[in-house]
């Protein structure tokens, strides 16, 4: 990634999607009223659905952070950096 490109995940509509079809797709709305069954270990299956895709959810910020985040403020910090050190 060029250092002197900005990019700001707010702006791209398909991230806005993809994480709006997600929380959706937490809250197991689709499920019928009375649906307790399947268990799995315990726990019905509407709670290991929603546990799936919370995970899934943290694991799209966590790149979306890393990857598709570059704002003005590293390129503020080093040119601060730059100026205390002369």
């Amino acid at each position: 990634m060029k250092t002197g490109q900005i990019k700001e995940p707010i702006r791209k509509k398909w991230i806005w999607i993809v994480l709006i079809l997600n929380i959706l797709a937490i809250v197991p709305w689709y499920f019928p009223k009375n649906a307790v069954e399947p268990f799995i270990l315990g726990f019905p299956l509407w709670a290991f659905v929603s546990t799936f895709f919370s995970i899934v959810f943290c694991g799209i910020l966590s790149w979306l952070c890393i990857s598709q985040w570059n704002i003005v403020e590293e390129q503020e910090e080093a040119e601060s950096g730059k100026g205390d050190k002369a």
